[in-house]
């Protein structure tokens, strides 16, 4: 804990202070942090808006410093009769893991790569050998090392050039996802004077001696791609290609096939992508489709044509084909039809097979095609009813293998290696979960039908016996933004719930693509409450059909799930024993108005722009901080970081503020600021454990669980 002199900068915390070590004050009688109001108003749109706690913005501000600081004094101190249940928890998640461990490689460039965790240590290391019997085990980045006395340490992108002697790699510690690439020399292992500060991901080597990165603007906007040639000084560098428009985010990869250098310029609404040959990387780069508004596209190369994956008169996606010596042309030929029935979300090419990740009825299918004999194409069946299925580890272009892993509510993620031309499959490997026995549990997947005719569905864990009489605790999560899909996969760490009688569930709500792309647009924009509401009416019948009680039904949801979140409780705070939000975006408005905050801009084709009227009165009725209302509100964890760079630490700090000052129940709110952390927290595997074990234990205390 900070000591008193600094904690006292502040009157606000001063007070803090005294309630927390005043002789005879106990934690039942602990008062909360009273924010100071510093009224900031403005107009927009003819409202008259004051923002009572803009001031916590400031993080260089001592102040806000010794605010969010008493609050996890006061956090801690509330939660203390927790923290044997707390501990409990850690071990139990830890038990379930084997803590040394390796993934299964995969091979590229004639190399095979794979990470390795040992008992004790936070972070992976990335490891190699050559694809040949007998060769040695090499390191190729020591993720430990590199983070020995840091307080967050990151490695985001690992990119070993063609012949295998170098590699690049992204490192951040600073939480704030502002990265410095590094070049290391795998024969001596030795760093090249070639570092790049201020980058963001991805790196794309052209050959062995070229490659290409991005760079941000002041919103930390991916909005640049440089060449580097290995050996020269950064200030040599070119720059490639600069997008100005702040609604479109620029990326930079190496097709599968290794023939070229793809540039891309997507949006929320439209896609733009240029090729350069790694034949001739000093080459001007090659439009391959232009821009068209409300016309999105990703792109993929095979053998001697590009593959344009696009929405154009398809909702839900078609693929068009191009011979390479045809680009520029729009000489493109339908190769895969839309469907109305089935979404296609993106291909896994390789030089005779291609491998369509499709969607129906809410669940992935894999279908393969083959491109050198043209035989009727297949789909890759799975056993259960509700599972995820992801492929993974496919570097190698020329294979006949496809590997992906596969997993469920009740079954570990396993790899497999897949032959596409004998349709064979092999475990690779099983990961162990000590202790772990699916026999204990089952899993149900049912369709809740949404106020305005849509079907929900919703995958739910429970043990097996499980009595549907409304008695047990329910864990409801979701997500639905982004058109990002919620699977049914394994969660080790929420069994510590469900062995408690907990049922754990998953609302598939619109705003992901779980049912295809209309999903997804029938829950962003001007349709944004769609998501809300069919979380709240997915609450009402877990509710209404006994699953769970009011006083036992559970919500959580993490960043655009924390806007989940913030807009449900305002909506029905009597539905809900607690809420857990997790560095939950929502001060909608006031961040939506600013476009020096990162990720704000291109934005607005997600969530609307408050600039324009109309957008601004729909945003309004939902945006959680704006609508923090004089009423009874449910039990209330929330979560942050410091140095998040996708939710400012300070929106849920003004929402927590603001709650305090308006609720009218007693009920326990609290705030946990990670003051080291990111977006996702902590970054060692521990300390993420220790923060799960924080929140279960808030849950299972709402509820009346002791142990």
């Amino acid at each position: 804990m900070r000591s008193l002199r600094v904690l006292a900068s502040s009157l606000v915390a001063l007070s803090i202070v005294v309630g927390l070590f005043a002789p005879g004050v106990g934690a039942q009688d602990l008062k909360p942090p009273v924010a100071t109001i510093k009224p900031k108003v403005d107009t927009l749109h003819g409202e008259v808006r004051t923002d009572n706690y803009f001031w916590i913005r400031n993080k260089s501000d001592a102040q806000v410093i010794s605010y969010l600081e008493a609050e996890n004094a006061y956090t801690a101190a509330k939660m203390k009769h927790t923290e044997a249940l707390q501990q409990k928890l850690y071990d139990e998640m830890l038990s379930r893991i084997k803590e040394t461990d390796v993934t299964v490689p995969f091979r590229e460039h004639g190399y095979l790569y794979w990470s390795a965790t040992e008992k004790g240590k936070s972070y992976p290391t990335f490891m190699r050998r050559r694809a040949t019997a007998g060769a040695p085990d090499e390191v190729v980045i020591d993720a430990n090392a590199l983070a020995a006395g840091k307080k967050f340490s990151q490695v985001a992108t690992i990119e070993v050039n063609p012949g295998g002697t170098h590699a690049a790699y992204l490192h951040d510690t600073t939480a704030l996802r502002v990265y410095t690439l590094y070049v290391k020399d795998l024969a001596t292992g030795k760093l090249l004077g070639d570092s790049i500060s201020r980058v963001v991901p991805s790196v794309a080597w052209a050959n062995d001696t070229v490659f290409f990165y991005q760079k941000a603007d002041s919103a930390r906007r991916p909005d640049a791609v440089w060449r580097h040639i290995l050996g020269t000084p950064q200030s040599s560098d070119i720059e490639v290609f600069h997008e100005k428009d702040v609604l479109d985010n620029v990326g930079v990869q190496r097709s599968k096939s290794d023939k070229f250098i793809i540039i891309t310029d997507d949006g929320f609404t439209s896609s733009e992508a240029r090729v350069i040959p790694t034949a001739n990387p000093f080459a001007a780069s090659i439009i391959v489709a232009p821009r068209k508004a409300n016309v999105e596209y990703q792109l993929d190369h095979i053998d001697g044509a590009f593959l344009l994956t696009t929405n154009e008169g398809a909702q839900n996606f078609k693929v068009m084909r191009i011979a390479d010596d045809q680009v520029g042309t729009g000489q493109w030929t339908e190769f895969i039809p839309t469907s109305d029935s089935v979404f296609i979300e993106y291909l896994e090419p390789f030089k005779n097979d291609l491998v369509v990740v499709q969607r129906s009825g809410g669940l992935r299918r894999l279908r393969v095609m083959d491109l050198k004999t043209r035989r009727a194409p297949f789909y890759i069946t799975f056993p259960e009813p509700a599972y995820a299925v992801n492929p993974t580890g496919n570097a190698e272009f020329d294979s006949d293998t496809l590997r992906f892993v596969y997993q469920s509510l009740v079954t570990q993620p396993t790899t497999y290696d897949y032959a596409m031309s004998t349709r064979q499959r092999v475990i690779k490997k099983k990961l162990e979960v000590p202790g772990f026995d699916p026999t204990k549990y089952e899993v149900k997947r049912f369709m809740v039908t949404a106020r305005d005719g849509a079907h929900v569905p919703v995958s739910m864990i429970v043990q097996k016996g499980w009595t549907q009489d409304g008695s047990h605790p329910l864990l409801l999560y979701a997500y639905g933004s982004y058109g990002a899909t919620t699977e049914a996969g394994f969660n080790s760490g929420v069994l510590s719930l469900v062995d408690r009688g907990f049922g754990y569930a998953i609302a598939h709500i619109r705003g992901g693509q779980e049912m295809g792309r209309a999903w997804y647009d029938q829950g962003k924009m001007m349709n944004k409450k769609n998501t809300f509401n069919d979380y709240v009416d997915v609450a009402r019948y877990l509710v209404d059909n006994k699953y769970t009680s009011k006083d036992k039904l559970i919500a959580n949801g993490g960043s655009a799930g924390g806007l989940l979140m913030g807009a449900v409780v305002n909506m029905r705070p009597d539905l809900f024993r607690a809420v857990v939000a997790d560095v939950p975006f929502v001060d909608v408005i006031n961040t939506m108005m600013d476009a020096s905050i990162p990720l704000t801009a291109q934005e607005w084709q997600q969530w609307g722009d408050p600039h324009d009227s109309t957008q601004y009165a729909y945003m309004r009725t939902y945006s959680p901080y704006d609508n923090v209302a004089r009423k009874a509100y449910p039990w209330m964890l929330v979560t942050t970081s410091l140095n998040d760079s996708q939710v400012g630490y300070w929106e849920p700090a003004k929402w927590v503020a603001k709650l305090r000052a308006m609720k009218t129940d007693n009920n326990p709110l609290y705030i946990k600021v990670n003051m080291a952390g990111g977006h996702g927290g902590s970054s060692g595997r521990y300390d993420v454990l220790r923060e799960r074990a924080f929140r279960y234990a808030f849950m299972l205390d709402a509820v009346g669980i002791s142990q």
